[in-house]
């Protein structure tokens, strides 16, 4: 297992935030920003009309003589894509759902494939789920490794974006560990976090993670994306994490293709600098 000095990348977040923006200037940044945003609510008192307000809230952000954008998705549960995705038909804004016994991922495998399969069959573009943390703790790597491999299966034409819920996982090296087994088993994004717990996405987190990305990618040529989420509520901290994007994986994946930030709070404070 590779090892990750956690004191270097706390050096090497200190110096990327110290760096100026080398793809865009400040509005153009917001601007990107926003556009990767998966707006998201994920809450036990969700109802229809949330859903329907959540909906038009990402497609009022678009403002064609100002050049701004809607966000790259809705992440709503599972009960609640197929009346999302009527609202964003033919809009470009795709629709997410969590599923997989989101958020503690507790849950016997066939329970989750078939909560999995239901949302895809209810036309989500995107598939969020969480990974086995008990069973990573255990070391039984190839067991959530089949795991994933089973909820990719499941999605069908949908994404699958891999959360490690980074917050749970104990040390960096850990967190390393984690995006290697998700990556090798086919995510096509990981993501850090649920926003459930305590301790979602840090920087840390996120630059150890971008680093086994881009050990994939110079192994393989092949790009897989990254997801913050959990914590990222100011547009400062946003561009704080633009930054270590820049540096790490390069233009690439300056695209909501290859990156997104999970957020419900973040979004109208980045459409303020616009």
């Amino acid at each position: 297992m590779k090892e990750i000095n956690e004191k270097e990348i706390k050096e090497r977040i200190e110096y990327y935030k110290a760096q100026p923006l080398k793809y865009f200037d400040e509005p153009k940044a917001y601007r990107f920003l926003l556009n990767c945003i998966d707006l998201t609510t994920l809450e036990g008192f969700d109802t229809k009309k949330r859903i329907d307000d959540l909906c038009h809230k990402a497609l009022n952000y678009k403002d064609e003589a100002r050049q701004i954008p809607t966000t790259a998705a809705v992440c709503v549960y599972p009960p609640f894509v197929a009346q999302a995705k009527s609202i964003l038909k033919g809009t470009g804004v795709n629709v997410a759902a969590v599923a997989g016994a989101f958020p503690a991922g507790q849950s016997p495998i066939e329970i989750k494939v078939a909560e999995v399969k239901y949302t895809a069959a209810q036309g989500a573009d995107e598939i969020d789920m969480v990974i086995s943390r008990g069973k990573f703790l255990e070391g039984n790597y190839e067991e959530v490794a089949d795991e994933i491999k089973a909820i990719k299966a499941a999605c069908g034409t949908a994404h699958l974006k891999v959360i490690l819920e980074t917050g749970d996982l104990q040390t960096l090296t850990n967190v390393y560990k984690a995006s290697e087994i998700a990556i090798e088993a086919g995510a096509d994004f990981i993501k850090t976090s649920t926003g459930k717990i305590a301790v979602n996405a840090t920087p840390e987190y996120f630059l150890t993670m971008l680093d086994a990305l881009k050990a994939h990618y110079d192994k393989t040529g092949k790009i897989v994306g990254m997801k913050p989420a959990g914590g990222i509520s100011d547009a400062d901290t946003a561009i704080t994490y633009l930054k270590i994007l820049e540096n790490v994986l390069g233009e690439p994946w300056l695209t909501n293709r290859n990156f997104r930030i999970g957020a419900s709070r973040l979004a109208d404070r980045v459409y303020e600098r616009c």
